[in-house]
């Protein structure tokens, strides 16, 4: 596949925007295109070794669970061993993708799989993930009525405040006369020279409503899970089920005050 084609493929199965706000996800390196992805080369964490690995596998992109470059690199050399790695996945035309977060948001990612060791239970995401895209840019909306004296007026000036979208005006009746309903989105910014604006007018201002837009939930997407298991169990039994779903020969436990396994 062509590397953009693959990204394309990578990001519909988990949105870069799905990851937390502090993390560095998505195509990391990027060798100059046309890039063709023969052999992917998957790794939790793309060390130097592991890097020498995929230059021997002939590896065109290596997805990297954990992302090799996270603060931002002012320089590319070979004194740093994140530096190197840049520098050896560009020699070799290996570019360099990275989920993190992303991966352990989606429902079918990586906090559902380890909540699976535990049994059956309910799972629910403890901060879940908001829809990227909806509504607008803007942060709220303003809706006011308005007598036709004062509607062109007040919509000139408010079509002169920057970062204001989907103004629109609508006939209603308010106290059995006929007025106009003027809605808008806008920037927290911009709200502020609304309020200013729409204040100055007595008549107008107590018939003004302000919402604060907020985001959809996607269902089952998000940080964390809460899981509620459908019986009861020792803490000796979680152990054992943890373990042997992690494939581990020893977990580190802390025991509340006088609770025993």
């Amino acid at each position: 596949m062509d590397l953009r084609e693959l990204v394309s493929a990578l990001n519909d199965f988990a949105s870069p925007s799905l990851a937390e706000s502090w993390d560095n996800v998505g195509l990391l390196v990027e060798p100059s295109p046309p890039h063709t992805v023969n052999t992917l080369f998957l790794t939790n964490d793309l060390t130097e070794e592991v890097m020498e690995e995929a230059v021997q596998k002939k590896a065109d992109l290596v997805l990297s669970y954990h992302p090799p470059i996270f603060t931002p690199l002012k320089r590319v050399t070979w004194k740093t061993w994140k530096e190197r790695l840049v520098v050896r996945a560009l020699e070799n035309r290996i570019g360099i993708y990275s989920p993190h977060t992303a991966y352990d948001a989606v429902p079918h990612g990586v906090n559902n799989w380890l909540a699976k060791g535990l049994g059956a239970c309910a799972s629910v995401p403890l901060h879940p993930s908001t829809a990227p895209n909806s509504p607008s840019e803007g942060t709220h909306r303003v809706e006011f009525c308005a007598d036709a004296e004062h509607l062109d007026a007040v919509l000139s000036k408010i079509k002169g405040i920057p970062e204001i979208s989907c103004l629109t005006t609508l006939p209603a009746r308010v106290g059995g006369e006929e007025q106009t309903r003027v809605s808008l989105t806008c920037s927290q910014k911009a709200l502020l020279e609304v309020v200013a604006l729409l204040s100055q007018n007595s008549l107008l201002y107590p018939k003004t409503e302000i919402l604060l837009l907020q985001k959809p939930l996607l269902p089952h997407t998000g940080m964390g899970r809460l899981c509620t298991l459908s019986e009861p169990v020792s803490l000796s039994d979680i152990i054992e089920r943890v373990k042997g779903h992690l494939q581990l020969p020893h977990v580190r436990l802390a025991v509340g005050a006088g609770r025993t396994l």
